[in-house]
């Protein structure tokens, strides 16, 4: 018989509590308290293939990522096209909008860093103490400062030595845009997207105050589906 995965608390999924992290202050860093040890067991293989394993960005709370999202419609950050390029977003609908910020920025509610799991990272032996880091495709591969050490990681993830750490974006499936520097750790991760539910994130997008409210809920199933459950194969099971 399947034992089913303990209901993890709505407060969690959402990013609206960060009871369950702890401080790596190796990586001056908070992040799910039980990813502490998987973390350092990477960077600690990164450490002895020559690389230096940083933390850019891990845990973000719901008011966090509202505050990115609405900075986003009013531009006072920029939205980017697939090129890095700014988009003028007064040209666009309100369902264009969304689509243009959704592809490299989640709905709050829905982003995987409210779980304390997943983190954005770079290695910072191969660049200089000034350098300022973009989180680019360029930076990634090629020439890139980082290419190096994501080949080195994507040997380690596709040969099971990466600890349980694994890239939800490495592919674009028409939704998120390719992120090779976003690394999720699945045994937790995993459960969490199939109890993240779209009624859950509805309920939430309903009561907080987020700009394009009614083209968001008008449209939440299919932004659902093609930027959150695509990734799991899971979808909006109570």
């Amino acid at each position: 018989m399947q034992i089913k995965p303990a209901r993890v608390p709505a407060e969690l999924l959402l990013g609206l509590t960060d009871s369950h992290l702890a401080l790596v202050p190796e990586l001056r860093t908070h992040i799910h308290n039980q990813v502490v040890q998987p973390l350092l067991a990477l960077r600690s293989s990164a450490r002895a293939a020559g690389f230096s394993l940083q933390v850019a960005s891990s845990y973000r709370s719901f008011e966090r990522q509202l505050f990115i999202w609405n900075a986003k419609v009013g531009g006072q950050r920029p939205v980017l096209d697939n090129d890095g390029q700014p988009i003028n977003l007064k040209e666009l609908s309100d369902i264009e909008k969304v689509h243009a910020i959704l592809r490299w920025s989640a709905l709050p509610g829905s982003s995987r860093h409210h779980w304390g799991t997943d983190l954005d990272i770079y290695e910072s032996s191969s660049i200089a103490a000034d350098y300022c880091v973009q989180l680019t495709q360029e930076e990634c591969a090629g020439a890139g400062p980082f290419a190096a050490f994501h080949r080195w990681l994507g040997d380690a993830i596709a040969t099971g030595n990466s600890f349980g750490f694994y890239r939800p974006y490495a592919a674009d499936k028409g939704g998120v845009a390719p992120e090779p520097w976003h690394i999720s750790y699945a045994p937790l991760a995993q459960v969490y997207a199939r109890q993240r539910t779209e009624a859950l994130l509805r309920q939430q997008l309903e009561a907080c105050d987020i700009a394009l409210k009614a083209c968001i809920l008008e449209h939440l199933p299919e932004l659902f589906s093609r930027y959150v459950s695509v990734l799991e194969g899971v979808g909006s099971e109570e």
